[in-house]
């Protein structure tokens, strides 16, 4: 059986099947924010939705993060790198990418066990 969080018309946040949690991308609320302050609003989104589902940063799977562009990354990674617990960093890939509101400095996507 599927288990579907915060459904909307066009997605869900998140679904949960076999153990596995899947995040629709995460983006920031407010847009106002540089890279640090957008990173750290995908991460507390990421926490919230992945606790709601009976998981944590310390089960990922796997994370996709795209970027409006990559002169972000180093700031994006100081504030990963600070949320991530020591020892349970995921497989990880990041890209540059045309995000669908250009005002969107990060998005992320990302997969966790549950439990």
């Amino acid at each position: 059986m599927i288990e579907r969080l915060q459904v909307a018309r066009r997605y869900s946040e998140a679904a949960i099947f076999n153990g596995v949690v899947y995040l629709a991308g995460q983006v920031p609320n407010d847009v106002t924010q540089d890279i640090a302050g957008q990173t750290a609003q995908v991460l507390a989104m990421i926490d919230d939705l992945l606790g709601q589902a009976g998981s944590s940063k310390n089960h990922l799977l796997s994370v996709t993060i795209y970027l409006q562009d990559m002169s972000d990354y180093a700031g994006m990674n100081s504030v990963w790198d600070s949320w991530l617990n020591e020892g349970f960093a995921p497989p990880r890939a990041c890209v540059q990418a045309a995000l669908a509101n250009p005002l969107w400095k990060v998005e992320m996507v990302v997969v966790a066990a549950v439990g």
